[in-house]
């Protein structure tokens, strides 16, 4: 998924009555690709980044007619890591290290970028829904350079705790660690309530949190979690409270707070606007650095202009 999209933000974030520090941020309705409707979490004005974290979109659940999925077009990375979550649906993943990869239900596609890579992203003819997380994660300075690759992820270790079965995407959570290379402390857990549910869960102080509803209706420490917002947490808490109503779905993101400011402008992440800048000239110019998506018949995705101001966030 790329950051074409545009929304509105309705209400202002405020901290909430009686819980310590727990803030509610506004996502935001969006569109990508031809006709698929987001709800944007992260960026926001509100919240930059959760951790490395710094892109969040919840697609779906949708269903459409044949053909009419999800068609984002070669598109430009640069510094992060793209990861993909499939909650229902197929989508086809294409890059320019070559990659061609179905990503199908409980499954990860996880994109470094690095340097600099291309890649689709594009619903089957047969498709006829979509329900997914994609997140981004702002690479250190280390790695921000790095040679680009992919890497697919089709088992991901699941927790059983009284109901509530929860899939470790990254990181450690109730004692198993996900098998996702990431390069910063994260941690990343789908929650899904099969009866109702009431757990409290410890947390590491050293980490922020963000809680974002996928399916259903649940609760963070006595405090409604819906589609249209999400919770984060600063660092310095040890435990939670979480409630989910049968059925209900929830994605918990965390992470030490990143220690260098980025700059995050369409689909590039970078440490000041002049590489933004250079990189979408050389985007525009079919520069080497991005090299081409095989396989796919469609049109580029053209940049568009860069703001004058853009500061950087963390």
């Amino acid at each position: 998924m790329n950051q074409s999209g545009t929304g509105t933000i309705e209400p202002a974030e405020h901290i909430l009555p009686h819980a310590t520090q727990l803030q509610e941020i506004p996502t935001r309705t969006a569109e990508i690709g031809q006709g698929t409707v987001i709800q944007r979490a992260l960026p926001s004005r509100y919240k930059r980044m959760i951790g490395a974290w710094c892109f969040l979109d919840h697609a779906g659940p949708a269903t459409f007619k044949p053909g009419q999925g999800m068609k984002v077009g070669p598109h430009p990375h640069i510094g992060l890591q793209t990861f993909t979550w499939m909650i229902e649906g197929t989508v086809m993943h294409r890059d320019s290290v070559g990659s061609e990869q179905l990503i199908e239900p409980g499954q990860v596609n996880l994109m470094t970028a690095g340097y600099g890579i291309t890649h689709t992203e594009v619903s089957p003819e047969s498709e006829t829904r979509m329900h997914a997380a994609q997140l981004w994660i702002a690479l250190p300075d280390e790695q921000r350079n790095m040679l680009p690759k992919f890497e697919h992820y089709s088992q991901l270790p699941v927790v059983e705790k009284d109901q509530l079965q929860c899939t470790v995407l990254v990181g450690e959570f109730l004692g198993q660690s996900s098998p996702v290379q990431v390069y910063s402390p994260l941690l990343g857990v789908d929650l899904k309530a099969r009866e109702d549910s009431r757990q409290v869960f410890t947390l590491n102080p050293q980490f922020e949190y963000g809680f974002l509803v996928l399916e259903g209706n649940a609760q963070v420490n006595g405090h409604e979690l819906h589609k249209q917002n999400m919770l984060v947490l600063p660092p310095g808490l040890e435990e939670i409270e979480l409630e989910l109503n049968k059925d209900a779905r929830l994605l918990l993101i965390g992470g030490a707070p990143f220690e260098t400011p980025i700059v995050l402008w369409w689909n590039l992440v970078a440490r000041t606007s002049e590489e933004i800048r250079q990189a979408r000239e050389q985007w525009e110019k079919h520069d080497h650095r991005f090299g081409n998506v095989e396989g796919h018949a469609g049109p580029r995705l053209e940049a568009p202009p860069v703001p004058g101001q853009m500061r950087p966030a963390k």
